[in-house]
């Protein structure tokens, strides 16, 4: 288990070259040490007609650039074949809630050889996302991270169920909570998502009082114009606030934490 509570943060989709740095730059000068995500393609946006991404060559390409700057770089990936470029450059490779039980995709994301962040689908059991996990770690490697995003509550809706995080954590892997994604209303919006952020950090302080070892969340400096899941980001000038709150709890969560069995 990590020592300090890790922050995962970024956009939800790389919208430009000029973007990305000053993202990547306002976050650090904010939060200090982090994993910056973005993702260099939206292969499951609710309409055919919402913005993707740069696609895969030109978005590693972006992603190689942040990397250069000295920052940590995680990114989705959602066919075996994306797998390979992207290990190029990322610290760890993610697996989409949507894809989270694909085994081609799980096995190839594990010969990488890069940790490999499992998102939990919103139709998983927490009990059932470990044979997910267990996929990657039959290639020999160990380094997974689980994330909880929230699971179905009926139509356009998700619940986060706190006690999946403790389930999550007696598998023996990191668990990572996804404060963003989990206040998302899939499908809410029509032609795509809405959002509830005004519950972003009551999940976010919930979770890490139970005792995750990091957290994720999508920023953007203004969620309204962001090309993907606005609705549901963090605005960027809170992250500050939002993220000191969150490491003195955990500060005193830490003091109090049963160790894994």
């Amino acid at each position: 288990m990590p020592n300090n509570l890790e922050l995962i943060a970024g956009p939800c989709v790389i919208e430009s070259e000029e973007h990305l740095f000053f993202l990547a730059e306002s976050i650090k000068a904010m939060a200090g040490d982090f994993v910056f995500k973005a993702s260099f393609d939206k292969a499951n946006r609710s309409s055919v007609h919402s913005y993707r991404g740069p696609g895969l060559v030109d978005g590693i390409r972006m992603l190689q650039q942040v990397k250069d700057r000295g920052f940590r770089i995680m990114t989705d990936v959602h066919e075996p074949g994306q797998v390979a470029l992207a290990a190029e450059v990322c610290d760890i490779i993610q697996i989409p809630a949507f894809l989270c039980r694909q085994t081609d995709l799980l096995l190839e994301a594990g010969r990488s050889g890069r940790v490999v962040n499992i998102k939990k689908g919103q139709f998983v059991s927490p009990w059932d996302i470990r044979l997910a996990a267990d996929k990657v770690a039959s290639t020999g490697n160990n380094n997974i991270l689980l994330t909880e995003r929230g699971t179905s509550f009926g139509y356009n809706n998700l619940v986060v169920d706190m006690r999946s995080l403790v389930i999550l954590r007696s598998f023996g892997w990191p668990v990572i909570f996804d404060a963003t994604h989990s206040v998302q209303l899939p499908g809410a919006a029509g032609n795509g998502s809405g959002g509830q952020p005004e519950f972003i950090e009551p999940l976010a302080r919930a979770a890490v009082a139970i005792g995750v070892d990091g957290v994720f969340v999508e920023v953007h400096e203004e969620p309204e114009r962001a090309l993907s899941d606005g609705a549901n980001a963090l605005p960027l000038d809170e992250l500050g606030g939002f993220w000191k709150r969150l490491q003195e709890l955990d500060v005193v969560t830490r003091r109090h934490l049963k160790p894994i069995d």
